[in-house]
């Protein structure tokens, strides 16, 4: 009988995915975290805990403890990865899974021991780590073992990886810390200042989602927001249009998109030929951005589009890694 103890985790900024084998993608909730200060106890995670952000009391604090991609509390990581593998596994096993991790490409060693230790503390008997872009381009389902280059840009909450991946491996990578919750801030900061609105970050993902866009829209959409007016302090609802959130967002996303000239132009000729053929596949959250797949496909010249299940791309790219590791011996 097959035991459920190999798991991909996608440990993103933004939300965690656990993905295990022969199930599939089983958890996604955001990487989210309340505790209680007085007491130093652990009040809520994930989703429950997301729902809370902006919303607390002073003694009860609500946390993302990974900035960018990178563990910024290592206690708290620890005991969301132990809850979340838990919830993911339920009571079924006695043996401890191994787990497959994935880091932005440009992280340190020193930052991915700490996932490593993380991640052994969580309960893995075996712990690989791998990097953001390889997964993607795995979960997107690019057979990345052939000698021809593929371009992959993945755009979580924290980090946007940019890879040129031929025969399994990195040629040419960049990890910048713009992405998702970046198109957040520079939605908040937007509403301050030429509406004088202050929203909170649940607002500001709620904008992005139904009326944001990075490349002009045929027909533009219009949204209710509800804030603070800060010249009154009170309650106050002002109608933002899509066209509003492209001035808003024309400086984050020219960032990714700069990152992205800045690989191209470091890769061997034939792999840039290759890339020109295929095109370029963007994976994460934030490349549910309307309208990206259109500005890189305009200022690159190459065709981009976006994988069938960018959300979960990493997470499915991560379990796959371990599924092909246990495949060449059961145990590693």
């Amino acid at each position: 009988m097959m035991t459920y103890t190999d798991i991909g985790i996608d440990l993103g900024t933004a939300s965690v995915l656990v993905y295990i084998r022969g199930k599939g993608v089983v958890l996604k909730e955001p990487s989210v975290v309340a505790f209680d200060k007085d007491t130093n106890k652990i009040k809520a995670i994930g989703e429950d805990a997301r729902l809370m952000l902006g919303r607390t009391p002073g003694n009860i604090v609500a946390v993302r403890p990974l900035r960018q991609g990178v563990i910024s509390d290592y206690t708290v990581t620890e005991k969301m990865m132990k809850y979340f593998i838990q919830k993911a596994l339920g009571h079924r096993t006695y043996r401890k899974p191994r787990i497959a991790v994935c880091v932005p490409s440009g992280v340190t060693e020193v930052e991915k021991k700490a996932v490593e230790d993380a991640t052994y503390q969580a309960g893995a008997r075996e712990v690989m780590i791998i990097e953001e872009p390889i997964a993607a381009a795995i979960g997107a389902g690019i057979d990345i073992s052939k000698p021809c280059g593929n371009m992959i840009v993945d755009i979580g909450g924290g980090t946007t990886d940019i890879a040129v991946i031929s025969l399994g491996g990195t040629v040419e990578s960049k990890s910048i810390k713009i992405a998702g919750n970046d198109f957040d801030e520079a939605l908040v900061r937007y509403m301050r200042k030429k509406h004088n609105l202050l929203i909170g970050e649940r607002t500001a993902e709620e904008i992005k989602i139904k009326v944001g866009c990075a490349y002009k829209l045929p027909e533009a959409d219009y949204m209710d927001v509800k804030g603070r007016n800060l010249i009154t302090g009170l309650p106050s609802t002002v109608r933002v249009s899509s066209d509003e959130t492209l001035e808003a967002l024309e400086d984050t996303t020219a960032q990714i998109v700069d990152a992205i000239h800045s690989v191209l132009e470091k890769i061997p000729p034939e792999l840039a030929a290759d890339i020109a053929d295929r095109g370029i596949v963007l994976t994460g959250g934030g490349s549910l951005l309307r309208g990206l797949e259109e500005l890189i496909s305009e200022k690159m010249g190459i065709n981009t589009m976006t994988a069938e299940e960018p959300m979960t791309a990493v997470a499915i790219g991560t379990g796959k890694c371990v599924e092909f590791r246990a495949g060449y011996r059961d145990e590693f």
